[in-house]
């Protein structure tokens, strides 16, 4: 790939609109624009009014230029934006002007590429502008436009200083190996060490609980078989998605379908009615549903008020009950039959907090109504109160490893395995750097600047 060349693209959405923007990078950027501007001359960092021809020399629009001189510019290099009336033919004709005099099209990502490769931005802020641009939750917005400016990178930047300045002690300690260690010297390694856990594990399970609201939410609708799961799901969707039979059982696979609440995504998973059975199809369907109920955010259970509590419905609750860091709404169905079952049985035997319902699947637009609202609820309740949040699986995945390292290291430490502590030190060192600087970058290179849009 040749990183010299000059790239353009146009960076706003194809349609009609007021503006349009051409955006240009590399060290010929400036050269270029001048030449389909028939200008000599822009000076940095100022709007400028200017006609822009086209490949015949003819005048294509009259646009606004910016000239941003590296290294002050998204990408440190020569950048130029033009920014002419909306609609796409002026965009396109200034970007074929543009390519004829010799940039060539930018790549899907290219210009956010070259600002990392260039030291303009980090992993984690490429991340972020990433997510960003396809973002539907205001609160997670914020956290990346934070993460944007650097807030997660100077958080990395300081637990890999504690953590460089431990292995320098720790070096010095083999170095003289056959001296005792100092007992103040001991007790700051730990407490540092402690700290830092202390630190990455608040973050950890900070958003390890909040993966919900970044990458969408999933909700696992469970319950005894023939308890009305289906028509749930049917009624939510306003589509007979799901086959519904007064035959138990009838659901033995996972049905999944998306809605959106309040611009949050949330992925419904009617699972198989949970009880004891010798069928072998309607067991493998049990053990997906108990899978999906392990990487759900929120657990709708159903509960038939029409019959009394079973022993199936015993089991549910002592599923729910192994759920406690989980939303859960408990959902009274068929309250238009005589009534054998009331909430405070159900109450009595759960030990997590929970929201409840009472509904009905014949009275679609009220069941809807009312679960609409309790989940309406639930995610409002995900405030990120301005905490840092990881937000991303690798994200998390490198503090799960930064957090065993410093678990290994404090365990060696005890026992006085010098040369052991210092490997675990560079070990943990590595893997919070994988968040703003990856060892092995080039496997996730195409990946990530593959998904944004071209321009950016």
């Amino acid at each position: 790939m040749d990183d010299t060349s000059t790239i353009v693209a146009i960076s706003t959405s194809k349609g009609n609109g007021a503006i349009a923007i051409v955006r240009m990078s590399g060290s010929r950027a400036f050269d270029i624009t001048c030449l389909i501007t028939k200008r000599d001359n822009f000076s940095p960092r100022y709007a400028t009014l200017s006609s822009v021809y086209g490949t015949e020399g003819d005048l294509i629009d009259e646009a606004i230029v910016i000239y941003f001189k590296a290294p002050h510019s998204y990408t440190r290099e020569d950048l130029c934006e033009i920014q002419c009336h909306g609609g796409w033919v002026s965009a396109k004709m200034i970007l074929e002007s543009c390519l004829h005099n010799g940039a060539r099209l930018a790549r899907p990502g290219e210009f956010s590429k070259r600002a990392f490769l260039n030291g303009r931005i980090d992993f984690s802020q490429v991340n972020a502008l990433s997510k960003l641009m396809n973002v539907a939750n205001e609160n997670v917005a914020k956290a990346l436009v934070r993460q944007l400016k650097g807030e997660l990178s100077i958080f990395v930047s300081q637990i890999r200083e504690s953590l460089m300045r431990l292995l320098a002690h720790s070096e010095v300690m083999i170095d003289y190996s056959e001296e005792d260690i100092p007992s103040d010297m001991q007790v700051h390694i730990i407490s540092t060490l402690e700290d830092i856990r202390q630190k990455l594990s608040n973050i950890y399970e900070f958003s390890k609980m909040r993966q919900g609201i970044v990458q969408g939410y999933c909700l696992s609708i469970i319950g005894k078989p023939n308890v009305g799961k289906s028509s749930v799901l049917n009624a939510i969707l306003l589509d007979e998605r799901a086959i519904v039979s007064p035959i138990a059982g009838t659901t033995r696979d996972t049905i999944e379908e998306n809605i959106h609440i309040n611009g949050d995504i949330i992925k419904l998973i009617d699972t198989a009615g949970i009880r004891e059975t010798q069928d072998i199809v309607e067991s493998l369907g049990i053990q997906k549903s108990l899978s999906a109920i392990e990487q759900s955010d929120i657990i709708l259970a159903i509960f038939d008020a029409s019959r009394v509590l079973e022993n199936e419905d015993r089991k549910i609750i002592e599923l729910l009950n192994t759920q406690e860091k989980k939303h859960c709404i408990i959902a009274l169905n068929k309250n238009d039959l005589p009534q054998k079952l009331q909430l405070n049985e159900i109450e009595t035997l759960l030990n997590i907090s929970y929201q409840s319902v009472s509904i009905t699947t014949k009275d679609t637009q009220d069941c809807l109504l009312k679960l609409k609202h309790l989940l309406s609820l639930i995610l409002n309740q995900e405030d990120l109160n301005n905490e840092i949040l990881l937000t991303s699986s690798f994200q998390i995945m490198a503090v799960q490893k930064t957090l065993d390292h410093i678990q290994n290291a404090i365990k060696v430490f005890n026992t006085f395995e010098l040369e052991l502590f210092s490997y675990h030190i560079k070990d943990a060192v590595q893997s919070i750097s994988n968040i703003t600087q990856p060892y092995d970058i080039s496997e996730m290179f195409d990946k990530m600047f593959g998904d944004f849009c071209l321009g950016k």
